[in-house]
């Protein structure tokens, strides 16, 4: 079980002091996952043996049992060669499109925990809101980027995908203001430029939406909306994105519902369009 669903399971058993630790280990769980019991206590002025009694709650032995685990969730090692050999070795013997299906199926069903229909209505309301959609991601991610892209604008939405680095960051970003959305994924470690990208959406008021891995909690700057669900398989191997497209869906169809007979008249507009060109 991961943290985050271990802390929820805990969460009406906390005493103050172990809520006032949770939030800073939710805030900075690097922080936590390499410093001590007695840093972390020192850091939130509370007693050393509250970071004890808390490991114990959320069913770990010590202290340094919790730490490993947040070390295993939040730290997590980049070399692809690495994520490949370990997912090859978890599998070794075994049916290998049975055992993704079953941990696609696994983490899938966990999703509701973390994510609410209505916590998706809400941001979903901010993209409808917007007008502009810039959407960030790098790696893997673009693929996301790009599909969220084109479904967006098949709704009829203003939608620029951030592309390319440094320099061409900022001349895309020039046009952003206030009453525009800034979209942005990140899965296995914080992506370079997600800092100022975000940085400069608050500057202007522009309200931030982030869809991530389990890393959620550890992005810098935070974004106002976070969709933060952990993928399949283990974090030192090889994961899917399933899970965030799920959520990139849920977000799409919510939009669809959200004003219906738009989204359908857009839509049908866009099947005449394609029959043009397509002839």
């Amino acid at each position: 079980m991961s943290i985050v669903l271990r802390i929820k399971d805990a969460a009406e058993r906390l005493t103050p002091s172990e809520r006032k630790m949770v939030q800073e280990i939710v805030a900075k769980p690097r922080d936590a996952a390499l410093g001590t019991a007695s840093n972390l206590a020192q850091s939130i002025g509370v007693h050393e043996a509250t970071a004890s009694r808390l490991a114990r709650k959320l069913g770990f032995e010590s202290y340094a049992g919790f730490r490993d685990a947040l070390r295993e969730e939040f730290i997590v090692r980049s070399d692809p060669a690495v994520r490949i050999r370990t997912t090859l070795e978890d599998t070794r013997g075994a049916d290998l499109v049975a055992e993704l299906v079953a941990q696609e199926t696994a983490a899938l069903q966990t999703l509701p925990k973390y994510l609410s229909g209505e916590r998706i209505g809400q941001i979903a309301g901010e993209l409808q809101r917007a007008r502009k959609v810039f959407i960030f991601a790098r790696g893997n991610a673009e693929t996301l980027a790009v599909m969220m892209e084109r479904r967006l604008r098949r709704f009829g939405m203003s939608v620029a995908r951030l592309r390319g680095d440094g320099r061409d960051l900022a001349e895309q970003l020039v046009e952003l203001t206030s009453d525009d959305v800034v979209l942005a994924f990140a899965f296995r470690r914080q992506p370079r430029h997600y800092g100022p990208v975000l940085e400069h959406a608050r500057s202007l008021g522009a309200p931030t939406i982030a869809i991530a891995g389990a890393i959620g909690a550890t992005l810098k700057p935070a974004a106002d909306h976070l969709l933060s669900a952990p993928r399949s398989g283990r974090r030192e191997g090889f994961q899917s994105l399933i899970v965030p497209m799920t959520i990139c869906n849920a977000l799409v169809l919510q939009l669809a519902r959200r004003n219906e007979t738009r989204s359908l008249r857009v839509l049908e507009t866009l099947g005449e369009l394609i029959k043009q060109f397509e002839t």
